[in-house]
């Protein structure tokens, strides 16, 4: 186990948000009967007033060039961020199957946390998993999250009180 998971190990993912999931089952749905993937990112729950230690995920990056059709889903693996808030990553299966592939393991590398959703796309098809491809549990968490429409709106200032928050 290298030091990124073991860091993620220590820290915890506490839970998912709500609009997170919504979002991912969405675009899940929008994109069948191909594929969807995306990865995983937190934000720690103590920035979003919770009172434990740990990661919620909070948000899912779409990679550029992510390939898809109706039985898999590839990214560039040099595409994806590699930073202290990636937690995983997300992927549904249009058949409906709500357990990992041997393929899937395959990816399950980097990361605690990897969620695959089902057809058709409810509220419950989904599933969270460790590395190792094990059933995890992953609480829906209601949190306020950051406007999504401010995601563009920031400053030099914005960037040094984010990487500060960080650390």
């Amino acid at each position: 186990m290298g030091l990124f998971d073991r860091f993620f190990q220590r820290q915890g993912v506490v839970g998912i948000a709500r609009d997170t999931i919504e979002f991912a089952l969405e675009s899940a749905e929008d994109t069948h009967p191909n594929e969807y993937m995306g990865m995983l990112r937190g934000t720690p729950a103590k920035h979003l007033g919770m009172d434990q230690r740990g990661y919620v995920i909070t948000d899912i990056l779409v990679i550029p060039g992510t390939r898809s059709n109706p039985v898999s889903a590839t990214v560039d693996s040099n595409m994806i961020p590699n930073d202290m808030r990636s937690l995983g990553s997300i992927h549904s299966h249009p058949n409906g199957v709500l357990r990992p592939s041997d393929e899937d393991l395959g990816t399950f590398t980097s990361g605690t946390v990897h969620i695959i959703m089902g057809a058709p796309y409810g509220r419950n098809d989904w599933r969270a998993f460790d590395q190792h491809g094990e059933y995890r549990d992953l609480p829906v968490l209601d949190v306020d999250l950051d406007d999504h429409e401010e995601f563009f709106d920031f400053t030099q200032a914005d960037i040094d009180a984010e990487l500060r928050r960080d650390k």
